[in-house]
């Protein structure tokens, strides 16, 4: 986990697609070039995207899968987190105990 969360940091982080990219590393232990590649494909952009900030912002906020300051009216938390999970396919333990708490079938 130390060297796919020290290069997505390198991305950026939340404030590019940084997060998910190293989500995507150690929950479908993708290599950082295959994780960034998926990421791009999913959200039908080029590699060079991801890491400009100012355009992962406005797709970040449209897709309301998270960004670095809360926005009215946006998603926020765990229901940023249960987006990520469902665009790109990936479980989230927080996310699967939320659901089963709440006992939701999604």
């Amino acid at each position: 986990m130390d060297l796919a969360y020290r290069m997505s940091v390198g991305m950026g982080g939340i404030g590019t697609a940084g997060d998910i990219v190293a989500r995507l590393q150690m929950t479908k232990k993708m290599k950082l070039k295959q994780a960034k590649e998926f990421v791009a494909k999913k959200l039908d952009v080029d590699l060079f995207t991801l890491h400009d900030t100012l355009q992962m912002h406005d797709i970040r906020t449209e897709l309301e899968i998270g960004s670095v300051t809360a926005l009215p009216g946006k998603a926020k938390g765990i229901e940023c987190k249960a987006r990520i999970a469902e665009l790109f396919d990936i479980k989230i333990n927080s996310v699967e105990r939320l659901k089963k708490k709440l006992s939701l079938n999604m």
